[in-house]
């Protein structure tokens, strides 16, 4: 295992740590890199890093998860009879100078650390059977490789009712294949300023809305947009078959429906099909002014900007 160097962080800002963050590819990067992160993907992490776009706002959530995190290495210190201690450092080992791990606590007597995680009641069925999120997995790999740990434990605090804890053992393999997709990344992308492909992912699209959100009017000369004709037909193709499922599925909605009736719910084999009534009730704001045209309501509205995306055939 290489040397590991510690940079320190129980006395930096958040505006250092963040800093420090962007000089590697930390352990939530790491899932993203490899398409396994809902909420992030590679062009998300390459613009982070290279500084395109401005830091995460802090939240509620992330303010919880902060909070719960102390009381989460309690349960698991209770739990399993083991002891953790903080980790006020960012690691780097120099097998791997490219990755970052900034982790929750380290277990005391044995080489393994521990990662604190809180999550809603909802996702309780992707842990039955034994079973975690995958980004949870890559996030402790990551971890493993940057520090040399033998094993990583993983701690779950669902719904604030049910703590799940996992073992997950050190696998050569899966680090190596970890670690060689990060360092290509970090190489062919964030070192070169090179972007990675898009990946028609929300993140992505909303990652390219924050990097280019002013737009520079050139009606009168559009830019030459070179060898791009086949992807413009390819997308067009794509929405017309979009369309043409969406059309398609409706019709088997129609179909089932109409197999129901007056009826609320039906069978078969696996599946329950349900058809039912719900009521709900909406601020008409239209009708709201009609009725009151002496209010002056522009203090209320919400004013935004974006932009708009069209493919038409050229004149």
């Amino acid at each position: 295992m290489g040397k590991i160097t510690r940079i320190p962080t129980k006395n930096m800002s958040h505006e250092q740590w963040l800093a420090e963050r962007r000089k590697g590819i930390g352990g939530s990067d790491a899932a993203a890199i490899v398409g396994l992160n809902k909420w992030s993907s590679p062009y998300t992490v390459y613009a982070d890093k290279l500084g395109l776009v401005p830091p995460k706002e802090d939240n509620e959530a992330m303010r919880l998860g902060r909070f719960l995190e102390s009381y989460i290495a309690q349960r698991f210190c209770e739990e399993t009879n083991k002891r953790v201690k903080n980790c006020n450092y960012i690691l780097i080992n120099e097998d791997y100078p490219f990755a970052l791990a900034n982790v929750d606590r380290m277990v005391i007597g044995e080489n393994a650390g521990l990662e604190c995680k809180s999550t809603s009641e909802l996702n309780l069925k992707r842990f039955r059977g034994g079973e975690y999120p995958e980004n949870y997995y890559v996030q402790c790999v990551h971890y493993m490789a940057a520090t040399g740990a033998e094993r990583w434990y993983l701690a779950v605090l669902i719904g604030n009712k049910e703590l799940k804890i996992f073992t997950i053992e050190r696998d050569a393999q899966e680090i190596t294949a970890l670690m060689e997709a990060e360092r290509m990344f970090w190489t062919d992308h964030v070192v070169a300023e090179t972007p990675p492909p898009v990946d028609g992912t929300e993140p992505t699209s909303e990652t390219l809305k924050v990097i280019y959100r002013d737009s520079i009017s050139n009606d009168g000369a559009p830019i030459e947009l070179f060898g791009r004709n086949a992807v413009i037909e390819e997308y067009l193709e794509c929405k017309r078959l979009s369309k043409e499922y969406e059309t398609l599925a409706d019709a088997k909605a129609q179909q089932l429906k109409a197999d129901l009736g007056l009826y609320e719910t039906g069978i078969c084999d696996q599946y329950m099909v349900s058809w039912k009534n719900v009521s709900s009730s909406r601020f008409d704001p239209k009708r709201f002014i009609l009725d009151h045209p002496e209010l002056d309501l522009s203090a209320y509205y919400n004013h935004s900007q974006s932009r708009r995306f069209t493919i038409k055939e050229a004149k």
